[in-house]
């Protein structure tokens, strides 16, 4: 599934245009986005929690020339799965 299927969805579920339902969709992504970029949390009920975790700087080996390169400190997204969301898949 992706961004237009999920869209289709909501459309589906809630009616009105297509158009506003990808509007949707797109300002709950950027709303989710944003919060990241701020360091916050974003905890959705019965999906799971997107976080932003720092990565500490390490050292990595480029597999074609074996050469050793450094990969600086970063920020990335994480996201913890709700009990609900587990159940579900299993």
């Amino acid at each position: 599934m992706n961004k237009a299927d999920l869209a289709d969805v909501v459309h589906e579920v809630v009616g009105g245009t297509k158009v506003d339902s990808e509007r949707a969709i797109e300002a709950i992504i950027n709303a989710i986005t944003e919060s990241l970029k701020k360091g916050e949390e974003v905890s959705i009920s019965g999906l799971g929690i997107f976080s932003a975790k720092e990565r500490a700087a390490r050292q990595a080996r480029n597999p074609r020339t074996g050469e050793v390169v450094q990969v600086p400190a970063m920020r990335v997204p994480k996201f913890r799965p709700a009990k609900h969301l587990k159940d579900a898949v299993r």
